[in-house]
């Protein structure tokens, strides 16, 4: 669509209207692309004519503020042609979102033909401004469930012109081309893309030595020589502390850190996740938010997509230190005791039937008025574990607080920088963000309830084998 040439290795915006506003974009990283994952579709709408404002005013008689995702989506199709066709004698009111586009394909209805022509001059104003945010240069792909429906009529559609409308920036913006994705099924190409990409290939090879092989020419010399060690010891590379590694490899442990942080890796903690586990990158992390039109099979596949993201992103971030930790603490005690409220209650009760099982004396408090009582009553050889998704209720840091003036152990699973983790002798960070408004912690929940499943496999492991 429209002019212009994509430069080599430049940035790419994506934009998918359908159920709703899909925004990402690809940013090209040595000989991979980096995936982004945004809410760009919820930015606000802004109108760029009188039309557009009046479709605005009446969308906010319904809503207080308007996102993008509101009018550019099959639902937004539908508002447009209700604000369109207000007022007008022999319009109907209400038609579904296949219906407006039957219609103006066919020619048979001039409020449907103008809602289109209106929903792709918006969509051209929206892939402009992302165009301008991500400086994609790479260009524009339009992709979701309607425009590639349009055919011709898009292309005739004031989509490029408005793309191409930036004011001092529309020379910038008409070197960039944009295009629609028309092959069939691309969702498919892409988890095949992302799979050949991420699983280590059939013979037993680890994708991320090959990208340390690949990689060592351009590292510094002491960085190569942490690459050959890694390449050649692969395990001892795993498992050895970094003093070790920096002995093997004949270099200090800061260069075994900047050797990771070449690659593209937070540190040496993050490299040996990734290569004990056989990843070269981090797996996009998509949340897609549940809406009330939303299909029995769509709610379904967003709630397992959203938890599945989740615990990707949760095995990528964990603090291992902090879990082998907690299994001493817990390793050594005498008495395991669990605190929680309200929705991680349920993670309490789980932990202690979980225990016992193992045979280990534990219990669980999950009455808030309770909590500082029970934790009075702990001493220097209890190992006390808190839950919470916040790690705000002030009843549970006043109980952390009081078990640890009681000599006791305090393991705190719960957000990083809350009241409570402050209040820990070990916490095992878990960040992540609820859209409480749509249901309640479940995702915290489940995370909750891995760490706990680590913990106790992990104190299983760590027992003598003496133990029950």
């Amino acid at each position: 669509m429209g002019g212009g040439e994509p430069q080599s290795n430049g940035v790419i915006g994506l934009i998918g209207p359908g159920t709703g506003l899909g925004v990402s974009g690809l940013i090209p990283s040595g000989d991979r692309w980096v995936t982004l994952a945004t809410e760009g579709g919820h930015v606000n709408f802004a109108p760029t004519d009188e039309r557009e404002l009046r479709i605005l005013q009446f969308a906010w008689k319904t809503m207080p503020r308007v996102s993008a995702e509101r009018l550019l989506s099959g639902p937004g199709l539908e508002l447009i042609y209700q604000a369109l066709a207000d007022g007008r004698a022999g319009a109907e009111r209400h038609l579904g979102t296949a219906e407006i586009v039957r219609r103006a394909l066919a020619g048979s209805d001039a409020v449907c033909a103008e809602t289109v022509e209106c929903f792709c001059g918006m969509l051209g104003s929206m892939a402009s401004d992302l165009a301008l945010t991500l400086g994609a240069t790479g260009g524009i792909y339009v992709g979701g469930g309607i425009v590639p429906r349009l055919g011709a009529l898009f292309d005739r559609s004031p989509f490029r012109a408005r793309f191409e409308a930036k004011g001092r920036f529309s020379n910038y913006v008409g070197r960039i081309p944009t295009y629609v994705l028309t092959a069939e099924n691309p969702a498919f190409h892409g988890v095949s893309s992302l799979l050949a990409d991420h699983v280590p290939d059939q013979e037993g090879g680890n994708p991320l030595l090959e990208r340390v092989r690949s990689a060592r020419e351009s590292l510094s010399p002491a960085e190569r020589r942490v690459a050959n060690f890694v390449l050649d010891n692969p395990r001892t590379a795993l498992n050895d502390p970094i003093a070790l590694i920096a002995q093997g490899a004949e270099v200090s442990q800061p260069t075994v850190i900047r050797f990771c942080r070449s690659l593209g890796f937070q540190g040496l903690a993050d490299f040996k996740l990734k290569l004990g586990s056989g990843l070269t990158g981090t797996l996009p992390v998509q949340r897609s938010q549940v809406r009330r039109q939303d299909s029995t099979g769509d709610l379904c596949a967003k709630v397992l997509d959203n938890t599945i993201s989740a615990i990707m992103h949760f095995r990528e971030s964990l603090n291992v230190e902090a879990v082998d930790r907690a299994i001493e603490l817990l390793r050594r005690a005498k008495r395991v005791e669990f605190y929680a409220m309200g929705n991680s209650a349920v993670v309490a009760l789980d932990a202690q039937h979980k225990l016992f099982r193992f045979r280990i004396p534990s219990v669980a408090h999950t009455d808030g008025s309770m909590l500082a009582m029970a934790s009075e009553l702990l001493g220097p050889e209890d190992v006390a574990v808190f839950v919470s998704s916040s790690g705000q209720p002030p009843e549970l840091a006043r109980a952390a607080g009081l078990a640890v003036e009681r000599g006791a152990a305090v393991i705190s699973v719960t957000a990083g920088q809350s009241p409570l983790a402050r209040r820990s002798t070990v916490c095992i960070p878990v960040e992540h963000s609820e859209d409480v408004t749509t249901f309640v912690s479940m995702i915290s929940r489940i995370l909750h309830l891995l760490v706990v499943d680590m913990l106790s496999v992990g104190w299983r492991c760590a027992a003598p084998a003496s133990a029950p």
